[in-house]
């Protein structure tokens, strides 16, 4: 279990302070999918990063599994288990796709794992093993490897930043097929699209850096189609 309690976020934005997040309450359960959406700015790729350890929240705090995570760093909290997939995914000059595969797995990989790995992305493995990560593979090439990072971690919390960005060539369905593979863990998705967003258990719809609305998909997606609450694109 992944919890929020009275997050807060404010920012220095030409010498005035920008309230970002306020009192943000959630609870994540294990082994479901959740959707954030709302509109940009809203506050869902921040609140993300705060739960990852990527920047400090001005106050409350992030429990997991019953223990204060608040002031953990990235490192600590990765080892406890909890992954992050940028929007737009870095590049690491000189390390190869194997190299960091058996980074993120911990573990010595074979060229069979690694391949039963990028296939569920839609890389071959044979093209994409010795390929160092830089700015010569396109973004597509660059999210599908992060995903295939996430996928060697067996992370118990993942979370993705808008996860369907340049990777147009790639069917939304293998992309949501993946999602719902990643059983035995706590996923948290920010997205627009209706496509992910059907298969969330919760969807979490943000506005001005406050929760607007939450609950069950059944019950909360009809809201979003009939309302201008968040951005939706099949």
């Amino acid at each position: 279990m992944l919890k929020t309690n009275d997050l807060c976020y404010s920012a220095i934005e030409n010498d005035v302070e920008k309230r970002i997040l306020h009192n943000i309450n959630l609870s994540f359960a294990d082994n479901k999918i959740y959707v954030i959406t709302g509109q940009n700015g809203s506050g869902k790729s921040t609140l993300l990063k705060i739960i990852m350890g990527i920047i400090h929240q001005s106050q409350g705090d992030v429990f997991y599994d019953g223990k204060n995570i608040s002031n953990l760093s990235i490192y600590e909290r990765s080892k406890l288990g909890i992954s992050f997939a940028f929007q737009q995914p870095v590049t690491f000059k000189g390390i190869k796709v194997k190299d960091l595969l058996n980074i993120a797995s911990e573990e010595k990989l074979n060229l069979a794992g690694m391949c039963e790995i990028l296939s569920k992305v839609g890389l071959c493995a044979k093209n994409y093993i010795d390929r160092e990560i830089n700015d010569k593979l396109s973004g597509g090439e660059l999210k599908r490897i992060e995903l295939a990072t996430v996928l060697a971690r067996k992370a118990k919390i993942n979370m993705f930043d808008e996860p369907e960005a340049g990777i147009d060539l790639w069917s939304f369905e293998n992309l949501t097929t993946l999602f719902k593979d990643m059983d035995n863990s706590i996923n948290i998705i920010v997205s627009h699209q209706r496509k992910i967003l059907e298969i969330a258990d919760e969807i979490i719809v943000m506005k001005d850096g406050e929760i607007l609305l939450k609950g069950e998909k059944d019950d909360v997606l009809p809201m979003l189609s009939n309302s201008s609450c968040g951005r939706l694109r099949g």
